[in-house]
């Protein structure tokens, strides 16, 4: 069994609540989609086939029990889930970065989704597949990434509409240098929110360096 992997490497999760601890990315290529934020266009070609068990030996080699799966979009090569449920046999606390255009029922219960729900302005608000809404676990959390104060305001009211914060956590995240952090935590506190408001570690740490 086969997956197109971009990329594998060490670094320090930067954002959902695993913030902050050592994991092993593990980058699919390719991606349906063309957020206009998008920070890993470079995955959505290269890359070179790997068998599930190479990919298995190579996260071992890091030594930390925590795996994400990412992309791209990982779900877009159907054979994600066996890789997923591969590494939750290995006993790895396994969590998966999904862009929400694609169906996360079939993912292995005990996996933690990342689901992304596009806003407007991310230019891709018609790909959102609402029906991911009901597969939510409380273990999964849901992420608005987020381009202005419209955005803000549309999550806000989605927030309230669909009572998100019953069924998981969920995270309000500023587009790199495009939504100033600061304004962003003002209009959390101002409303009340019952969010995780995130910035993006790796890039504070970093910048934009792919594979960090």
């Amino acid at each position: 069994m086969k997956l197109k992997i971009h990329e594998i490497f060490y670094s320090l999760q930067g954002e959902s609540s695993r913030v902050g601890l050592p994991t092993v990315f593990v980058r699919l290529t390719g991606c349906p989609m063309r957020c206009v934020y998008c920070d890993t266009a470079y995955a959505f070609s290269g890359g070179s086939n790997m068998e599930v068990e190479d990919i298995i030996t190579k996260v071992a080699e890091y030594a930390t029990p925590y795996v994400t799966v990412t992309g791209g979009e990982p779900l877009a090569q159907k054979d994600c889930h066996v890789l997923l449920k591969a590494l939750c046999d290995q006993g790895y606390s396994v969590s998966l970065e999904t862009g929400g255009a694609i169906d996360i029922a079939p993912v292995d219960p005990r996996v933690s989704v990342i689901l992304d729900v596009k806003t407007p302005d991310s230019g891709e608000l018609k790909n959102n597949l609402w029906g991911n809404l009901a597969h939510l676990k409380k273990a999964d959390e849901v992420k608005f990434v987020l381009c202005s104060r419209a955005d803000y305001e549309w999550a806000k009211d989605f927030l309230a509409k669909e009572q998100l914060t019953a069924k998981c956590s969920v995270l309000f995240s500023p587009v790199y240098s495009q939504l100033a952090p600061a304004d962003l935590a003002d209009w959390v506190l101002a409303d009340k929110l019952p969010v995780r408001m995130q910035l993006q570690l790796h890039k504070i740490l970093w910048g934009e360096v792919p594979g960090k």
